[in-house]
């Protein structure tokens, strides 16, 4: 088994003032106007040319989100397939693939190395502070799977003076039950975080019976628990330099219909350290050491053992930050990342490295201008070398208008699945890779308002492809996409109404065939808007979608829907809130996968405390 291999380190720098940080930062957990992913340190977002969005602890709160794929669903740009509580929740950004989204937690690279994708559903959205969303070409700064963007979570960390508990209990429609609490403060230079978290739902039929040989019929409840821990622990030395400690585990159970499997038991895991020092008055430099788990068993409807399937992701970084005047800035280091695979499937190869270096200068020129340049190489040992680059500018105009423009190219490694899978794998696979442009303009007048267009290319696409003679299937890079797209977001607060709408219109085609890539909604139109009346909170959330198809071949058409939410809370006093949700409004019978039914009607109701 192969462990940390400390390779390729290189010195570098960026932030202004140094006291910036890069994922751990304190400040940035605070700053809302502030993004660390866009560039790996904090930087104003209104400096940046790339679509960033982000959702503190109090918009949680607020949206009274019960887990991250709720969450999610309210980002312009994001598109998402899932049925119910504890089912596979498919992200697709910016209509590129769902394995084409790199997620980090508290910069560990997490996700499953056999799959490609990160099971957003089984994350526990209570033990986290923080989501930043990065959309469009990131494989400069982060290599491998950032091409239609990024998103990191920030874990819950301790910012109080005094301790701070936090204990919330609630249930709802399906059976589902929900609690959590926390404790967490500073002590002098040092800080703290401990929570625990369960959610448990009887939840509803996942599946209609399918006809035919291979159909299904299973008309029971599939039911999803979730028990979850985070700590996390850090201290500032008097010098400024720091070290801390995280943790978050999830851990449980998720049915779902299926002939020969039906179960799934999982296990997600990150545990990492870091320790940061100023090593010159303008140059600081971080080293993070982490590990992150995706384990699975699935077992057949009768209860016997079906499958396993663990990943194990080895992360070190090391990043050096150098201030080299006012308004030029620059960031380089390193990634060295190790996939590990132990299965019940025999694969020909259960580990292989990714070794990064990266540079990126952030620049501020003639007051106005903000220029974002990086470019990292990357060699990885199933494919061997790649080299990704990314340009941005942004104008910030005397008159409230700025406008900006990007460019880009990003790579995603093949998987172990695409790779080794016993009579699919090809392990002469190259990477899929993509060029995109982004450009669009953002005002302040009256309302705040942002348009953007972008074109996205993708070849190298792996697909399965028939051997007439054996009729079996193999991976090949044989397709291509074109995805253009639109997204318009306008807020408004206004006589203590807090409005946001945002429109979506994508238009995702395989290049070859010219038909829509499946389970993409070509329009897609969302509103919030929340008020408080003095101890009441009211808010409500509007989601339309067009229709999509379900296969590549457009043969299967899944209707578009629209869904109403709404939403309360009651503050007793400073320490007791009551909030209340009802769901599907309108009670609408949709689906966004072809034969898989979502929630009709559900209400929950949750008493929160704070102290």
């Amino acid at each position: 088994m192969q462990k940390f291999i400390v390779s390729s380190l290189l010195l570098a720098g960026f932030n202004s003032p140094i006291q910036a940080r890069e994922t751990q930062a304190d400040e940035s957990l605070n700053l809302p106007e502030m993004v660390v992913t866009a560039t790996r340190t904090e930087t104003p977002k209104n400096q940046l040319a790339a679509a960033a969005t982000v959702y503190t602890r109090a918009d949680i709160e607020r949206l009274q989100a019960k887990t991250l794929p709720e969450l999610l669903r309210h980002t312009t740009g994001v598109d998402m397939t899932q049925s119910g509580y504890g089912q596979t929740a498919s992200v697709f950004m910016r209509g590129t693939n769902s394995d084409h989204v790199l997620v980090l937690i508290d910069g560990i690279k997490v996700g499953s190395a056999t799959l490609g994708t990160t099971p957003f559903q089984f994350i526990p959205i209570d033990q986290i502070e923080r989501v930043e969303i990065i959309k469009g070409p990131q494989s400069s700064l982060y290599g491998s799977e950032a091409i239609g963007g990024v998103i990191q979570i920030f874990t819950r960390k301790g910012t109080q003076e005094k301790p701070s508990f936090t204990l919330d209990a609630g249930g709802g429609s399906y059976d589902t039950a929900k609690a959590s609490g926390t404790v967490s403060g500073k002590w002098k230079n040092s800080w703290y975080s401990l929570g625990a978290s369960h959610f448990n739902s009887q939840g509803f039929d996942n599946r209609q019976p399918t006809p035919g040989p291979f159909g299904v019929d299973q008309p029971d409840k599939d039911g999803y628990y979730n028990t979850g821990l985070n700590a996390r622990l850090g201290h500032r030395f008097d010098n400024n330099a720091e070290v801390e400690a995280f943790f978050m585990r999830a851990e449980g159970k998720t049915e779902f219909d299926g002939n020969f499997q039906n179960k799934t038991e999982f296990v997600n895991q990150v545990v990492g350290t870091s320790a940061s020092m100023d090593l010159l008055d303008n140059w600081r430099s971080t080293l993070r050491l982490g590990q992150s788990r995706d384990d699975s068993d699935q077992f057949a409807p009768d209860g016997s053992f079906a499958s396993r399937f663990n990943t194990t992701r080895w992360n070190t970084t090391w990043l050096n930050q150098f201030a080299l005047s006012e308004d030029h800035q620059l960031i380089a280091g390193t990634d060295y990342r190790v996939d590990e695979v132990e299965s019940s499937t025999p694969y020909n190869e259960q580990s292989r490295y990714d070794v990064g270096v990266f540079t990126e200068l952030h620049s501020r020129v003639l007051d106005d201008h903000f220029v974002n340049a990086s470019v990292r190489w990357d060699e990885n040992e199933a494919f061997g070398d790649y080299v990704t680059g990314n340009f941005g500018w942004r104008y910030n105009s005397d008159y409230g208008i700025s406008p900006f423009a990007s460019f880009g190219n990003a790579f995603k490694a093949p998987t172990f699945n695409d790779l080794y899978f016993p009579n699919f794998g090809n392990a002469d696979l190259k990477p899929e890779k993509s060029t995109s442009f982004e450009a669009g303009l953002a005002g302040d007048h009256w309302l705040q308002w942002e348009v953007r267009a972008y074109h996205t290319n993708i070849d190298n696409l792996i697909t399965p492809v028939m051997n007439p003679v054996t009729f079996q299937f193999s991976a090949e890079n044989i397709g291509k996409a074109q995805i253009d797209g639109i997204e318009i977001q306008i807020s408004k607060q206004w006589r203590g109404w807090d409005g946001k709408l945002g429109l979506d219109l994508l238009s995702p085609k395989n290049r070859e065939t010219n038909a829509r890539l499946p389970r993409r909604a070509e329009k897609t139109l969302s509103f919030d808007l929340s008020r408080s009346f003095g101890s009441l909170d009211l808010g409500t959330h509007a989601l339309a979608q067009g229709d999509r198809f379900d296969e590549a071949r457009n043969q299967t058409k899944v209707a578009g829907y629209v869904t109403v939410d709404l939403r309360s809370a009651y503050h007793f006093n400073k320490n007791w809130i009551l909030s209340a949700q009802l769901n599907n409004l309108l009670d609408k019978n949709y689906q966004t996968i072809n034969t898989y039914n979502t929630a009709d009607r559900n209400f929950f109701l949750a008493i929160h405390y704070n102290n």
